[in-house]
């Protein structure tokens, strides 16, 4: 399993404090702002809309918080310009990254962006420069001590899944994008709690990485997360998961 991945369930395990939501519900507000800007204000009709309203209401967002970002989106309600913007790189010991970013100022965040790369070893490449490394999936995670293996395993193929595993802990399913909510409302209907789920770009292959340089990889993606203006990074690192969890504690 990828590292990035490991860190994602180590980073969902974390306590989330006041400040930490706060900056959850600006990335979420601003992501349900742009796709309701991009398809339209119908949940039903707009799947990205759709994963943004889920996301929300996972970190407990007001109904009126939602409305209000979707009518931004739409342009029933006043806002800011907003737009997407994506960067990629390398960090310490040649892991790839990919940071998706929403922005009214792409100068500010190429700028931020760039100084989290430097100042944790890493660099900013050019566009495509990794992206090629990278497959857009639907990953669809489950809590794997609430139910068997086998019988989740054959439950998520009969839905229409592309792949399935286990590590750890949890169960990872996968999908391609355009099947991702039919198969994540598949399994609800069969009685699964999502743990967590959403559109990700999955690595092809990882990059293993030791040392002072998981330590300094650990830091870059702590760096680029906590940015304002980025909504999500992926990488392609593969770290000691015991070694992870020691440097994220």
């Amino acid at each position: 399993m990828a590292g990035h991945s490991k860190w994602k369930q180590i980073k969902n395990k974390k306590a989330v404090t006041d400040s930490r939501r706060a900056a959850s519900w600006t990335k979420v507000i601003r992501e349900i702002t742009i796709a309701a800007k991009q398809g339209g204000g119908d949940p039903g009709g707009n799947p990205r809309l759709r994963t943004a309203v889920d996301a929300a209401r996972a970190v407990n967002m007001p109904g009126e918080n939602i409305e209000r970002a979707i009518k931004k989106g739409t342009g029933e309600l006043e806002g800011q310009t907003l737009e997407e913007v994506s960067y990629e790189g390398y960090g310490p010991g040649g892991a790839a990254v990919i940071i998706e970013a929403t922005t009214d100022n792409a100068n500010r965040t190429v700028a931020e962006v760039r100084h989290a790369f430097s100042r944790n070893g890493g660099n900013l490449g050019a566009t495509n420069s990794v992206a090629w490394m990278f497959d857009r999936k639907g990953q669809i995670w489950l809590d794997a001590e609430r139910y068997p293996e086998d019988s989740t395993l054959e439950a998520a193929l009969e839905v229409g899944a592309e792949d399935f595993a286990r590590d750890g802990e949890q169960y990872l399913i996968t999908t391609t994008p355009p099947t991702f909510h039919a198969v994540k409302d598949a399994l609800k209907a069969k009685k699964f709690d999502i743990a967590s789920a959403e559109i990700a770009m999955v690595p092809k292959n990882t990059v293993k990485i030791e040392g002072k340089q998981a330590e300094q990889m650990l830091k870059l993606m702590e760096a680029l997360e906590d940015l304002d203006d980025v909504s999500k990074v992926f990488s392609n690192f593969d770290i000691d998961a015991s070694a992870m969890a020691e440097a994220s504690a």
